[in-house]
């Protein structure tokens, strides 16, 4: 493989931390801006929602510039968003900063792509792309809980710088080892993402992906003051225990796309209800430490165990509905898991406080979980009309 993808691996490294150490440093963070638990939850949504909008919008605006320099550019834009966020005086500022750093991501991730698969011969194009996604699966494991660490340990801001000089790391190793010479694929316009849009078995699926994949961050947005206020786990402890929950998070990734592989819909069902219960369980597990990291490891292992078989979904679905834009209905179901994180943050901030309270966001996103499983049976049986009408209609 080319160092050219280490570069990008580096990149979406600091990106998956970025996104993601918030959650575990949610109480910090409340604390110093003294905020709410449910306001510093939004720092999660807003974040989620500057990559489901901000991404369909930039992609189409940039889709015209030279590949390397806009991708140096978007490092650019990603580091500028996290030094205001290490620098942040207030709470408003550090929602400035969240949504300057997701404009970058989006557009990072659809352009690296494309640039990881024109780095490598045509039958290792899906090695490459993997090769750059695995920043993001090592960024769970352990950027998250060395961040959460850091921000325990020097204040919350530091985190965010130290993702800063990651992010510097990230856009000298694009300058130095992405060649300028690279293919520029036909930009897809706003007209293009809208036509998707309009496709009635596709958004099915996209609502999918957002209920299924979201509905686990109502409790994981929140899981830091989970294990300490419920569990009983020190505030040093806790960055500990989400090396656990990365590690499962990884390993369901590998075993959820090998079961996705061949019938992607009866997987999902099967991984849906197990999510939506494990999440119902560990509402009676969490305040007992070793049940809470039994049921943990097996919450991390389902939360993205469903990602390869969602996105193979709506590749498939966009083939027969849509195949002139398979591209362009991937893309929008990254915007899709996005606006779930976005909402399961969001909903699980209304949760924290209301009368339900902390206790009750994991049975609460079961649910909403539930409501992706009673989707994807539907779009089963939606699919199976399909093969069953003869071609002639």
């Amino acid at each position: 493989m080319p160092l050219a993808l280490l570069a990008l691996a580096i990149s979406a490294y600091a990106i998956g931390t970025t996104e993601f150490v918030v959650v575990g440093l949610l109480p910090t963070v409340a604390d110093d801006l003294n905020v709410s638990l449910p306001l510093a939850g939004m720092v999660v949504s807003v974040y989620a929602l500057g990559v489901t909008f901000g991404a369909p919008v930039l992609t189409a605006l940039t889709g015209r510039l030279p590949r390397k320099q806009l991708l140096l550019g978007l490092m650019g834009v990603f580091v500028a968003g996290n030094l205001l966020a290490g620098v942040s005086p207030n709470y408003e500022t550090l929602l400035v900063a969240r949504v300057l750093s997701a404009f970058a991501h989006g557009v990072f991730f659809s352009v690296g792509s494309t640039i990881a698969a024109d780095l490598v011969p045509e039958d290792r194009r899906a090695s490459a792309i993997a090769m750059m996604f695995s920043g993001l699966t090592i960024a769970i494991v352990t950027g998250v809980p060395l961040g959460t660490w850091i921000g325990q340990s020097f204040g919350w801001r530091a985190t965010f710088l130290a993702v800063s000089v990651l992010g510097v790391v990230g856009g000298l190793g694009v300058a130095a080892l992405v060649p300028a010479r690279l293919s520029q694929p036909p930009a897809a316009g706003l007209g293009a993402q809208i036509a998707v849009l309009a496709k009635p078995r596709l958004l099915l699926a996209f609502a999918i992906t957002a209920l299924g994949y979201g509905g686990t961050f109502v409790a994981f947005t929140f899981l830091a003051p989970i294990l300490e206020t419920i569990t009983g786990f020190s505030n040093a402890t806790v960055s500990l225990v989400l090396v656990l929950y990365g590690a499962a998070i990884a390993v369901g990734n590998v075993v959820g796309g090998r079961l996705a592989n061949r019938r992607p819909v009866r997987a999902l069902a099967w991984l849906f209800a197990l999510q939506a219960l494990v999440l119902i369980v560990f509402t009676f597990t969490a305040g007992a430490k070793v049940p809470a990291l039994i049921t943990l490891a097996g919450m991390g292992a389902l939360a993205f165990a469903n990602v390869p078989g969602l996105q193979l979904y709506v590749v498939q679905l966009a083939q027969r509905h849509a195949p002139g834009a398979v591209d362009v209905a991937s893309a929008l179901n990254i915007a899709a898991f996005n606006l779930g994180i976005a909402a399961g943050a969001f909903f699980g901030g209304q949760v924290v406080s209301s009368p339900l309270g902390l206790g009750a966001t994991p049975w609460v996103g079961g649910l909403f979980v539930l409501g992706g499983l009673v989707l994807t049976l539907a779009s089963g049986a939606l699919d199976r009309r399909e093969r069953s009408v003869p071609a002639a209609c």
